[in-house]
């Protein structure tokens, strides 16, 4: 590929691709009496196995992963996940070695988008594309800071499939989200490409770097970046991320699902608390509530659209503002009923 544009495009976005560094201060031991004694004996106080003395605490690197900058005044994008833990310190670093502590700004609850800003202007940026325009097989490059070691890292491959849902598990708080709507792409991404751009040939961003599965080579996903286009509309309107709610807990329904709760259907969300059984399934004087959603009901339609796999509750609600008023059909003890709810904004 002697003459393809992608090396010139590469060099031209690489300025405003970070590496992001996750530090925190924890506890520190020190063992005064040395390490583990030999077999039968014992150590000061009868231990077999070395005193630990705490010492203090110290700032340790615990995670890392990547960002990309898309305002020159310091708004950098990445993934939730990579800056999840509201104690730790968040520092950017440049491809020249400079570091800039970051602010959080916001976390998006729903999608893996976070937005951070640096005391730094006139700043390098990544031009942001239509992710709804994106085609099977076009080119896709992925750029990040892999393994947590290898900087400016870039690999091409295509966009090998679209609207994909994944379970994905994060390290740090050992809990498993599912993310939507996601870009599959054969481009390589590895750990700490997390938050990276993943861009097309013109050099404009389509995706966020997310994810890829263990054990599968070529399969790779990042988050539609008209996600976190949105995100960034609302920082700078309100000050912070706004999102309709409606106040209730569910299970998307399947065959296996309709199976094990007896139910007559198997399309729709089951109004559940289950699997947070500590939680409850609808939030007393939520919008459900209001409008008598009750435990067991099943959502079948939002706005006269159907829910189903195709059509998760949140994604029908991600088109709806807050304060509208949206019109639900239900499924009560085998009866359909229709209520309205005037949509919250999501604390």
């Amino acid at each position: 590929m002697k003459n393809s544009p992608i090396p010139q495009m590469v060099k031209k976005v690489l300025p405003a691709v970070v590496s992001i560094t996750v530090s925190k201060f924890l506890p520190v031991f020190e063992a005064p009496f040395g390490p583990p004694m030999d077999s039968g004996a014992l150590s000061p106080f009868g231990l077999n196995r070395p005193l630990m003395i705490p010492k203090g605490k110290k700032k340790i690197k615990i995670g890392g992963g990547s960002g990309f900058i898309v305002d020159s005044s310091g708004i950098v994008l990445t993934n939730r996940h990579v800056v999840i833990d509201p104690e730790a310190e968040y520092v950017v670093v440049f491809n020249d070695e400079k570091q800039y502590p970051a602010q959080v700004l916001a976390r998006d609850l729903i999608h893996d988008v976070a937005i951070l800003k640096i005391d730094k202007k006139n700043l390098p940026i990544i031009k942001l594309g239509d992710s709804s325009k994106i085609a099977l097989g076009q080119t896709a490059i992925a750029i990040g800071n892999a393994l947590g070691t290898f900087r400016d890292t870039v690999s091409v491959g295509v966009v090998s499939g679209l609207s994909r849902e994944i379970t994905a598990g994060d390290a740090q708080t050992k809990k498993t989200t599912k993310l939507r709507g996601l870009i599959q792409t054969d481009a390589a991404i590895n750990p700490g490409n997390s938050g990276g751009p993943l861009i097309d040939i013109q050099g404009r961003v389509i995706g966020i770097n997310t994810a890829m599965v263990f054990m599968a080579e070529n399969i790779g996903f990042a988050l539609p970046i008209n996600n976190a286009k949105k995100d960034l509309a609302d920082l700078k309107k309100y000050g912070k991320l706004r999102q309709p709610f409606l106040g209730l807990r569910y299970i998307l329904l399947n065959k296996e699902l309709q199976k094990k709760f007896n139910l007559p259907t198997d399309k729709g969300a089951l109004v559940i608390s289950e699997p947070v059984p500590e939680g409850m399934a609808v939030v007393p004087g939520g919008a459900a509530a209001r409008a008598g959603i009750k435990e067991g009901d099943v959502i079948l339609e939002i706005q006269n659209i159907k829910v189903n796999e195709k059509n998760h509750l949140e994604d029908i609600l991600e088109k709806c503002k807050i304060g509208q008023d949206v019109n639900l059909k239900a499924l009560r003890k085998g009866k359909e009923i229709l209520c309205r709810a005037i949509l919250e904004e999501r604390k």
